[in-house]
């Protein structure tokens, strides 16, 4: 997902000409931001982020400005903060079909067989689950891409709101893998009230002490 979007705003095309300075400075920045965002550092997050602003600014590109600004919605929407993507708003009417069927799959709207074939390929049979069941299930976790993967386990868990122990344990262990410590700290919140409404006191306990491990950094009281 993230992947896709990323390749239609940084992607040069080294083969036929040099990367434009804007594509790669944009590029850095928001991988920057990606992993200061990921890891909690929100003043970095911040900045790196309007450096890749400033970049993009720099072509007065709406469809360019309006795939980061979706990307970071993204970002947000797999760690479970499923704020509306106000940032995209301004740019809905310079957007093209694209941009606007991410923000639909994006904002949990049920989306038609032609726009979901014009999200990213990763995305693409998620977007059409809406119950959470073992054929969904299965969806999510064949997903590749890491990021895909944790946004679709999110976005199926808006749609159908409903969760389940394999759902939660597929979005832990990505973000987990990845070390990404914002969302995983959120997926892992979620588990711990999971396993106390449902009374599974043993996933209760393994979460409790995940939680305490990543908010101490390592230090346990």
């Amino acid at each position: 997902m993230l992947a896709a979007l990323g390749a239609l705003l940084l992607t040069g095309c080294a083969s036929r000409a040099p990367t434009p300075d804007w594509q790669s400075q944009a590029g850095t920045a928001l991988q920057h931001a990606q992993a200061a965002y990921f890891d909690g550092r929100g003043p970095v997050h911040a900045l790196e982020l309007a450096l890749a602003r400033q970049q993009l600014a720099r072509t007065a590109s709406p469809q360019e400005l309006a795939r980061l600004e979706l990307r970071q919605c993204a970002l947000q929407a797999a760690s479970l903060d499923w704020q509306p993507c106000t940032a995209f708003e301004p740019l809905r009417g310079a957007a093209e079909a694209p941009e606007r069927a991410y923000a639909a799959y994006l904002d949990g709207t049920r989306l038609s067989a032609a726009e979901q074939a014009l999200l990213p390929a990763s995305q693409r049979a998620a977007a059409g689950l809406h119950q959470l069941d073992a054929a969904s299930l299965a969806t999510v976790a064949s997903i590749n891409e890491p990021l895909s993967r944790l946004l679709a386990a999110a976005l199926l868990y808006r749609r159908s709101g409903a969760l389940s122990p394999e759902l939660l344990q597929t979005a832990v262990d990505t973000a987990s893998q990845q070390g990404w410590r914002r969302p995983l700290l959120a997926w892992l919140l979620r588990q711990q009230s999971y396993a106390q409404e449902h009374q599974l006191s043993a996933l209760q306990e393994s979460t409790r002490l995940r939680i305490a491990i990543i908010e101490g950094q390592g230090e346990l009281p």
